[in-house]
């Protein structure tokens, strides 16, 4: 076995197991190094059974005295219980649905328990503790006997359906020895310099460390090189595009003007200062690379608008990148919308069989169904439809092989965190092969990144900020309650839907599970359809709904046709509905305070009061409290920094950054490592250019980064 060995070919895991991995992007042994864990549970505390206290959490080991099944009739739960012993006394252990555990463990057996002490009855409990088979009696007490699962430090691994934490545990145990033949690209004067450990060291203990200063040492030299890379690439990039042109974006004033007087709205003075910071950036020959900043709602699309109309009016070609087909085809019809007084073409491209180009005759009546069948009759492929629209709106499809954009100047890429390094310098691409002359960049985030983050993503790349929300938004009204006050927010849904105003529901499971008490989004619908809402047009849509079902339904939303949409993480960026005015989170502990944020940002977009409900059933107060700063931050950069603050000890890295595809182990708020990963990328191209001189470092960024253009 070496590190580009297949991950079929390792003990246990047979085609279904290896088509689940590769759904995480763990095909090889190498990717299994290199997955990191994202918290880990601390049971470096082993006990006997006499010093066990309610509240903490520990491990325990003993041997099994009694096994018994039964079911409680009051819940119609299964119930297995067991009776550990060792030589200080006795431990009961509960697990709810999981009858299949007297068939695996036995009377005799020695095992590992971890998990929260309780106390029932004046006898100590453990309830679903996770468990293990150990060899008998492992010396000294509580260490050893094989357990990976249930002693010192836990790690616990991003999953998908059908995959389990146990199973990722065991995979990486049989790969780790393979860390000590990982090549070190990193120069020995920069670690020396930043007191970085080795690499083959710092892959071992993130999966397997003994202490958290060891996890911690471990975390930071592999966020180290994420932001390392992206700091290379970008500066790298920043080489190339210094030697190839842009073509200057003439700034039309009058026009502009007319436009902007024209809209709907008026813009906010952060709209306008950064229109105006884009535009004259356009105005160079050098090619323009920003980042717009923008809280959930603030505004970003018209903005970037404004420029791809100076680039349409110009006599060339803007493009707008989406990440999913719900967001294009909403840039598409808002923007459709905003430009009836003009005579731009538009173009829409989601899928190869779905291509969509109205003229502008037909624009603002027909249906987009209608359209498909049209041109599909036509047979007009997705390259006629660029070559005949001034502005392009598309997903990854714009990306696929054998696409031309021959007079594309702008590129706007939206959610930029969701597109990977790969797809935002295939945009940069798009350039003429004798000239290289490459289109401006325009990328746009809703995430909440400091300044250093930009600047980590790309060299001194230029950022406009908006932090405004549009003239007479009021403010959401956010409240958090417990289970018994559902009722009112049933009460509030019922009368906004009374008033011809929809709402949503979010719940963070699709199906039921045994292992999570959380709300799962097929059962609440189902409920909320049968028993609260019977009256009322309900939806239910989740990641697991085919495209074309899932697109079905999100458009009877905004149009209005549902009522109240039961969803789960799918709404949760660039669904824009101004007739929704209620937001309810169930199970709303279950998510980060930046994701909640976004989630409220999808009602309080029309000229309504607007409401978000937070229902929670924890009862511990770290997790109410840190609900609580919903009602005291109403940005998503407070919230941010809100959520890193109430991390638990154990976790390496937080969940700002989520979506971000080259950040996997770097939080968004390591300052002081992405100034030291910018000085480092600084020093080593100015002894070195092209990293000649490091041969190692550039056969890693090879690997790293396929795409890379050696100039």
């Amino acid at each position: 076995m070496d590190l580009t060995t297949p991950i079929s070919e390792l003990n246990k895991v047979g085609k279904v197991t290896a088509a689940r991995l590769k759904n995480l992007g763990l095909a090889t042994a190498r990717d299994l190094l290199f997955d990191a864990p994202f918290r880990y549970d601390d049971f470096s505390e082993c006990l006997s059974i006499d010093q066990l206290v309610a509240g903490q959490k520990a491990n325990v080991v003993g041997v099994i005295e009694l096994i018994n099944n039964k079911r409680s009739a009051r819940r119609r739960l299964a119930i297995t219980e067991i009776l550990v012993s060792d030589e200080s006394g006795t431990l009961r252990a509960v697990w709810f649905n999981q009858s299949f555990l007297a068939r695996i463990l036995r009377v005799g057996d020695s095992v590992s328990l971890a998990g929260r002490v309780e106390e029932e009855y004046g006898q100590t409990v453990m309830r679903a503790p996770v468990y293990e088979k150990i060899t008998p009696f492992p010396s000294p007490p509580c260490q050893g006997g094989g357990a990976i699962h249930t002693q010192g430090l836990v790690p616990h691994y991003n999953l998908t359906a059908g995959l389990t934490q146990k199973q990722l545990r065991f995979l990486i145990r049989q790969v780790i020895g393979l860390a000590a033949r990982l090549v070190d690209w990193l120069p020995a004067e920069v670690k020396k310099q930043y007191g970085l450990i080795d690499l083959s060291r710092a892959v071992r203990d993130i999966h397997s460390p003994k202490n958290l200063n060891e996890a911690e040492a471990a975390k930071r030299r592999l966020a180290f090189d994420e932001l390392f890379n992206l700091q290379l690439r970008a500066q790298l990039d920043r080489q190339r595009l210094k030697k190839w042109p842009a073509e200057p974006i003439v700034f039309q004033e009058e026009a502009t003007k007319n436009f902007v007087a024209g809209l709907p709205f008026t813009l906010t003075d952060d709209q306008r200062r950064a229109a105006w910071e884009i535009l004259q950036d356009l105005t160079k020959s050098r090619p323009m690379t920003r980042l717009l900043i923008g809280d959930v709602g603030s505004g970003k699309t018209v903005v970037a608008l404004l420029a791809m109309l100076n680039a349409a009016w110009n006599g060339r070609q803007a493009a707008l990148l989406a990440p999913t087909e719900i967001l294009a085809r909403q840039h598409f019809t808002t923007i459709n919308r905003l430009l009836t007084k003009t005579d731009l073409k538009v173009g829409l491209i989601t899928r190869t069989d779905k291509q969509i180009n109205p003229t502008p005759d037909t624009r603002h009546q027909t249906s987009e169904n209608q359209l498909s069948k049209e041109f599909r009759a036509k047979k007009i492929s997705v390259n006629q439809i660029i070559e005949n629209s001034d502005i392009i709106i598309g997903t990854h499809a714009l990306l696929a092989s054998g696409i031309k954009m021959p007079r594309l100047n702008l590129a706007v890429v939206d959610e930029q965190h969701r597109f990977g390094v790969a797809q935002r310098h295939y945009l940069l691409k798009q350039d003429d092969p004798e000239q290289k002359i490459v289109p401006h960049l325009l990328s746009m985030t809703a995430t909440p990144i400091p300044r250093s983050l930009a600047l980590a993503l790309s060299d001194d790349l230029a950022t406009s900020l908006i932090k405004e929300q549009p003239r007479g938004r009021l403010p959401i009204k956010t409240e958090i309650f417990a289970d018994i006050e559902r009722e009112r927010a049933y009460e509030i849904i019922r009368r906004e839907v009374a008033a011809d105003r929809q709402a949503f529901i979010i719940c963070p499971l699709i199906e039921e599970s045994d292992k999570m008490d959380a709300k799962a989004a097929t059962l609440e619908y189902r409920r909320l359809r049968e028993e609260v809402f019977p009256d009322l047009r309900l939806g239910l849509v989740h990641g697991r709904l085919k495209t074309a079902d899932k697109d079905s339904v999100m458009t009877a939303f905004m149009d209005g046709r549902i009522d109240i949409l039961v969803a789960t993480a799918v709404v949760e960026v660039g669904i824009d509905v101004p007739n929704a005015t209620v937001m309810l989170v169930e199970s709303a502990d279950r998510f980060g305070l930046a994701q909640l944020h976004q989630y409220r940002g999808r009602v309080g977009r029309g000229e309504h009061q607007s409401y978000c409900f937070l229902a929670t059933e924890a009862e511990n107060n770290k997790a109410r409290e840190r609900l609580a700063a919903m009602l005291r931050f109403d940005n998503g950069f407070d919230l941010a920094k809100a959520d890193l603050r109430f991390r638990g000890p154990g976790e390496v890295y937080g969940t700002v950054q989520k979506g971000f595809q080259e950040l996997k182990i770097a939080s968004l708020f390591d300052w002081e490592l992405m100034r030291q990963a910018k000085t480092t990328t600084a020093d080593l191209l100015a002894a070195s250019p092209d990293l000649s001189k490091f041969p190692l470092l550039r056969d890693w960024l090879g690997e790293r980064e396929k795409t890379v253009h050696w100039e």
